[in-house]
């Protein structure tokens, strides 16, 4: 209900504010595909973040009648190499330009990759419910079709609008508006790479114009949000992938190297062998928070269903996948370390 709330609270304090002026709206710029070149326009090949925020901007010269728009380059990487540290850095940035109404919302560039990592952890971070919008490219500034001035006119048409705020951090690409939580990479080279498998987009942006159909009922943020700076030293967690035959000598690994928690990326309903059963029982005896995902790219990991999670130790990562429980996971380890506790917090973000 919290969300649903806060949306409404937001839309009325931004239709005020929209009314009077255009909105500002601040392009984070962090490299990516859509910021790539290719030797020629009709070869796949390229290398990420290589434009600037101001040559994005200069091929979308339209966007200037929808909000008074400036850009600041935060990152220069493909999305493979997103890290805790740019994380960290959008975090503070967004929080410190809202804080101190530098812009209205804030529109970030990223490379697909890990896109929908970012957008999650953001929705966990920011608490402040004006919009913040994610989007890239699936080709090269350089291709022909290059997809990503569309999107990012489409990320600052969203961003824009009224509608957008209080519904936590979105992800606009090929037309469609997803849910931070919720949405997922689904191909590796089609221009529709974004999908949400269990919930469906929220919106679709075409022609200029923002249409949302539904609104997610999990929480924007944090009750007692994680404080975020560029100090934030976050606890380690990794993820294990389950498969026919797996041994466990990686569960075994991690717990020799003193992480904090481990996320199973395992079969059907977040399900492993007895080899990786008897690894998670040791990691758990150490004081490692295991946590089951899955693999599949749709459903739910049901709690106390196939696997005694009481008894074995275990939280389920609900319908998050195993790179966004890895998120969620390290967020709430810094909060707390208690069974229940933790589980009672990917029941709710």
């Amino acid at each position: 209900m919290k969300k649903i709330v806060v949306f409404i609270l937001a839309v009325c304090s931004v239709l005020i504010t929209s009314a009077q002026t255009k909105p500002k709206i601040i392009i984070l710029a962090t490299g990516g595909t859509i910021a790539g070149t290719g030797a020629a326009a009709d070869r796949a090949g390229y290398t990420a973040g290589k434009l600037n925020v101001d040559d994005l901007l200069s091929s979308i010269p339209a966007a200037k009648k929808i909000a008074d728009i400036s850009g600041e380059q935060i990152a220069s990487v493909g999305s493979q190499d997103m890290s805790i540290e740019i994380w960290k850095k959008l975090a503070v940035r967004i929080n410190d330009i809202f804080k101190n109404k530098e812009a209205d919302a804030v529109v970030i560039t990223h490379g697909t990759d890990t896109q929908e990592e970012t957008a999650y952890f953001l929705d966990l971070t920011i608490n402040y419910p004006n919009p913040v919008v994610l989007t890239g490219s699936m080709r090269p500034a350089t291709a022909i079709s290059a997809d990503g001035p569309k999107n990012l006119y489409d990320a600052i048409t969203v961003a824009a609008n009224p509608k957008s705020a209080g519904r936590g951090v979105l992800v606009s690409f090929n037309e469609g508006i997803f849910d931070s939580r919720d949405v997922t990479k689904i191909s590796t080279t089609k221009v529709n790479a974004f999908a949400s498998p269990n919930t469906g987009p929220i919106g679709q942006v075409y022609d200029g114009k923002v249409e949302y159909y539904s609104v997610s009922l999990r929480e924007v943020s944090p009750a007692s949000p994680v404080k975020i700076d560029n100090n934030t030293k976050l606890p380690r967690v990794e993820i294990v992938y389950m498969y026919a035959d797996a041994p466990a000598d990686y569960i075994d690994y991690l717990v020799s190297k003193k992480v904090d928690g481990i996320v199973i990326a395992g079969v059907g309903n977040g399900n492993f062998n007895k080899a990786f059963m008897d690894a998670v029982k040791r990691a758990v005896a150490a004081g490692v928070v295991v946590c089951r995902s899955t693999r599949c790219p749709s459903g739910r990991v049901v709690l106390e269903d196939e696997i005694n999670d009481k008894e074995l130790g275990t939280i389920v990562s609900d319908d998050l996948n195993p790179q966004k429980a890895r998120v969620l996971l390290m967020l709430a380890l810094s909060k707390t370390r208690k069974q229940k506790e933790l589980q009672d917090i990917f029941f709710k973000f």
